[in-house]
């Protein structure tokens, strides 16, 4: 009976150590979709887009939200957030916690202006 507790809490103990581990962090990048990943092209449809523009049709043709850093795209896990579809085609500054490459946005601004 005696082991059988101590695997429980030792079990117990590893799984709390991952959740921990996640730091919450901050990256600049753009809020873009899957379909374009953060490349968008100047049409759709025939017609000249902004980055803005180009997201919200893609997001409305099926595509996520994905989140685009220093060249690399990474996954949203909140798809459902007004907040990122306010920011959809935007330069942020993104705070959240990571896993794998999907990230938990946790807040969004936009970057400081110089």
């Amino acid at each position: 009976m005696r082991s059988a507790l101590g695997v429980i809490v030792v079990f117990g103990a590893l799984a709390v150590v991952p959740a921990a581990a996640q730091k919450e962090q901050t990256w600049k990048g753009a809020i873009s979709d899957s379909k374009c990943n953060g490349k968008h092209t100047a049409e759709h449809d025939g017609k000249k887009m902004t980055d803005v523009e180009c997201t919200k049709v893609c997001m409305n043709k099926g595509a996520k939200y994905v989140f685009v850093s220093d060249g690399k795209v990474y996954q949203l896990a909140n798809q459902t957030s007004r907040t990122i579809a306010s920011h959809a085609g935007q330069q942020v500054e993104l705070s959240g916690t990571i896993e794998g490459e999907t990230i938990t946005a946790k807040s969004i601004k936009a970057p400081a202006t110089k």
